[in-house]
């Protein structure tokens, strides 16, 4: 049976991969808007790492597809370049330059010759992470500490302010992960990176949701002052869930993001408070006055925990996770070194620790590119 061919995605098509992409669409609802299989959508935005390319416009001295045509209609005619040079108003190199590269007077073809002059006229301008090697080595080391693209970018800022040449956007810095093609930064650095997407994704894709919890003292319980962030002390918290039933507690400070991971040896209420408990005792005194968790079971003796610390819990209202958002923006970073499907049964607590200091020692945007460790550290000293 004989293959039936597609044609290939036109550039009006292009356009709407692009458009629905930036909304959010998948892959799949793209492929059915447009009757074709994802994995030509795939190929598309694959080609520019998911960021769409900037709109392309004709330079007001090129010549159009209107005046190809009149070039073509002139020599069916049998008319001089000259004269057809005249009566379109531009030069007679312009017209001879435009014939002989496009198969002389015997072969010219006006659309031909328009398609591949907007081929030709792309010349992609290099990035400049491909002309500064000083730029580039600085972002590849960054990249292998575990920076985020943004973190660079904001840190390149701060440190080169004065020279926009040691300058680059977090844009660029993916792009040039993203689409090997350019030849800029290792294909190896993408394993750094805090989610494996090989494209950028639009923010408008994917919310998520979450259950609950009874017998709870609720979030909005909470003083004022831990809503405000203005002090240290007021902590989220949460567990990471591993492969085989395996968990770790993941406590996060409102004020300063810094993180403490915790080893569990069971989900069970008993075993997590137990094992918090004795991690918020080992604090200095005072450094924890409340904890914010979710609606799961595994805190449900809470006033066991309160007991024992003098740290009073609340929780989230129900399906609303993002009321402690620092955890949970924490959590999606540790997945960095805790891919889903990990067994987190295997981690010791130094093992624990050595990952949390290496988080508490990145640059993060929310606090001006300082570090969790020295926002903490500095409020503690006043």
């Amino acid at each position: 049976m004989e293959r039936v061919r597609r044609p290939r995605i036109s550039a009006a098509e292009k356009a709407q991969v692009w458009q629905r992409w930036k909304c959010g669409e998948s892959l799949s609802d793209i492929g059915r808007a447009l009757e074709r299989v994802p994995g030509a959508i795939f190929h598309v935005l694959a080609a520019r790492g998911g960021v769409a390319p900037p709109p392309r416009t004709r330079s007001r001295r090129a010549l159009t597809l209107t005046e190809r045509e009149e070039i073509s209609r002139g020599l069916a005619r049998g008319c001089s370049l000259r004269g057809i040079s005249a009566g379109l108003g531009r030069a007679p190199s312009t017209i001879s330059r435009e014939v002989q590269r496009h198969g002389g007077q015997a072969r010219y073809r006006a659309a031909v010759a328009d398609a591949r002059t907007w081929h030709r006229a792309r010349r992609p301008k290099p990035c400049r992470l491909a002309t500064s090697a000083r730029l580039r080595s600085l972002v590849a080391s960054k990249l292998a500490a575990d920076w985020s693209p943004e973190q660079i970018a904001g840190w390149l800022k701060q440190t080169f302010p004065g020279h926009p040449h040691m300058q680059v956007s977090h844009e660029t810095i993916y792009v040039s992960l993203f689409v090997q093609s350019r030849g800029v930064l290792k294909k190896a650095l993408i394993a750094h990176l805090r989610r494996r997407r090989r494209m950028r994704r639009s923010k408008r894709a994917g919310p998520q949701r979450a259950g609950g919890i009874i017998d709870a003292v609720s979030i909005r319980d909470r003083p004022a002052e831990a809503e405000d962030r203005a002090v240290p002390g007021h902590w989220e918290g949460d567990m990471l869930s591993g492969a085989r039933n395996s968990h770790i507690a993941t406590l996060v400070e409102r004020h300063s993001r810094f993180v403490l991971l915790v080893r569990l040896l069971g989900k069970d209420t008993a075993t997590v408070v137990e094992a918090l408990s004795q991690a918020v005792q080992a604090l200095p005194e005072g450094l924890m006055a409340s904890l914010t968790w979710d609606r799961g079971s595994e805190l449900a003796a809470h006033k066991d925990f309160t007991l024992a610390t003098q740290v009073q819990v609340y929780f989230c209202d129900p399906q609303s996770p993002w009321q402690r958002g620092s955890n949970e923006n924490t959590n999606g970073l540790l997945r960095q070194y805790f891919p889903h499907g990990t067994d987190l049964a295997t981690y010791t607590q130094a093992d624990l620790d050595r990952v949390a200091q290496r988080l508490n020692s990145r640059p993060r945007k929310t606090l001006g590119y300082a570090t969790p460790a020295d926002k903490l550290a500095a409020t503690l000293l006043h």
